[in-house]
C-alpha cells in the first residue's frame, strides 16, 4: 500500500514515512539518575534515535533534565495515569509523551495535557496493548482482537482531536504477531498518523529478534510503520543492533550486509567460522555494500552474483570475486585479510 503519513514532529526529527527511526526505552531503575544518564548516551551511541524514559513519579521527572544534556537525540517520557506527571514532564523539557488520554482522567485533565503540549510544541504517542484495553471494549470483543485495539486506538485519538490536537503517532502492539500485525494494518486503512511498529513482551533476545522480524518485517514490506522498537528482555543496545539488521534486511538501513549459504556436503572449508569473522569484522564498517562468504568454490560464486564481493571455499582455497567474477585465489588461512584488502580499496 502506499500509505500517506501526516507529519510529526519529535525534537529536531520530523516523522513522515521517508526514514525508519530506530526505538529503544532505558532500562534502569528510574531512581538512578546516573546510571539512565550513562545507558542513554550508550544507546545513542549504538544508533538509537529516539529514546524513551519512564516517569513513574515526581523524583524520575529529574532525569528528563539530566538525560537530555548528555544526548543528542529526542527524550519521550512514558507516563500513565497521572496526568500531572505530563504536564511536569513538559514543563521539563520532554520531546514527547506516551500517554493513553483515556486514562488520565477526565476531559479537563486532557484538555491540560493537550494545551501543554500545543505551548511547547510536544506530540503525543498513544500507546495501546492487548494487555491493558479498556474494560468496555473487552467486554464488547471477549478477548483483544484486532478490531478490539484498533477501536481503543481510535477512542483515544478522538479524545485528542476533540481539542483539535493532531500531532500524534500510535502504538497498538500486542504479544502474539499475528494479532498485531493484522492490528497496524487494519489501522493504517483508519487514519494518516504516524505509526510505531513493535510486538510488547516479544521475549528474550532469540525468541523476541525471530517475532519482531516476522511482525515489524512484514508491515515494513506492506509500507506501514514509521518508527520501531525491537523489544527483548535483554540489555536495550542489543534491541539497536537487531532494529538495523530487520531494516538492513528489507534495503531501509546501509552498512554492511553479510549473506552466506547453509552449507552441504560440497562445502570443504570450516564455513560456519569463516562466516561469522566475516560479519564480526565488518560490524563497524560504514560501507553500503553486500558481502558474501560461500561454502562452494564451484557454483558460489554464480549463486551470490548478485553480492558486490564475496569469497567462495573448497579444499583449502578461496576464491575472492566481485559480482560473481573471480577476482583471484587465495589460501583459506588468509580469507579473511584479503577479503578486507580487497573492501578497503571499494
Amino acid at each position: 500500500m502506499n500509505r500517506q503519513v501526516t507529519p510529526v514532529k519529535v525534537g529536531d526529527l520530523q516523522i513522515d514515512g521517508r526514514k525508519i527511526f530506530i526505538q529503544s526505552m532505558l532500562s534502569r531503575p528510574a531512581s538512578d539518575i546516573e546510571a539512565n544518564v550513562l545507558q542513554a548516551a550508550e544507546l545513542e551511541e549504538a544508533g538509537c534515535e529516539i529514546l524513551r524514559v519512564a516517569i513513574p513519579n515526581y523524583e524520575a521527572i529529574k532525569l528528563i533534565g539530566a538525560i537530555k544534556k548528555s544526548i543528542n537525540i529526542p527524550l519521550v517520557a512514558d507516563i500513565h495515569f497521572d496526568y500531572r506527571l505530563a504536564l511536569a514532564a513538559i514543563d521539563a523539557g520532554i520531546d514527547k509523551i506516551r500517554i493513553n488520554p483515556g486514562n488520565i482522567g477526565d476531559d479537563e485533565r486532557v484538555r491540560q495535557v493537550v494545551n501543554a503540549c500545543k505551548s511547547a510544541d510536544v506530540p503525543i504517542r498513544i500507546g495501546v496493548n492487548a494487555g491493558s484495553l479498556e474494560k468496555e471494549i473487552l467486554k464488547k470483543y471477549k478477548v483483544p482482537t484486532s478490531q478490539a485495539l484498533v477501536e481503543s486506538a481510535m477512542n483515544h485519538v478522538s479524545l485528542l482531536e476533540k481539542h483539535d490536537f493532531h500531532d500524534i503517532v500510535i502504538s497498538i502492539k500486542s504479544s502474539n504477531v499475528g494479532t498485531m500485525v493484522e492490528s497496524y494494518r487494519l489501522l493504517a486503512k483508519e487514519c494518516n498518523y504516524p505509526l510505531h511498529l513493535g510486538v510488547t513482551e516479544a521475549g528474550t533476545e532469540r525468541m523476541g529478534l525471530i517475532k519482531s522480524a516476522i511482525g515489524i518485517g512484514s508491515l515494513l514490506l506492506d509500507d506501514i510503520g514509521e518508527t520501531i522498537r525491537v523489544s527483548l528482555t535483554a540489555d536495550p543496545v542489543k534491541e539497536i543492533s537487531a532494529a538495523k539488521d530487520i531494516l538492513r534486511s528489507i534495503g531501509r538501513y546501509g552498512g554492511v550486509e553479510v549473506i552466506s549459504c547453509p552449507t552441504c556436503g560440497r562445502t570443504n572449508i570450516d564455513l560456519i567460522s569463516l562466516a561469522n569473522k566475516v560479519e564480526n569484522a565488518l560490524s563497524g564498517l560504514d560501507k553500503n555494500i553486500k558481502v558474501a562468504v560461500m561454502g562452494c568454490a564451484v557454483n558460489g560464486p554464480g549463486e551470490a552474483r548478485e553480492a558486490d564481493i564475496g569469497i567462495a571455499g573448497g579444499d583449502g582455497t578461496v576464491l575472492i570475486f566481485k559480482h560473481g567474477e573471480i577476482l583471484r585465489k587465495v589460501k583459506e588461512e588468509d580469507a579473511l585479510s584479503e577479503l578486507i584488502k580487497e573492501i578497503e580499496q571499494m
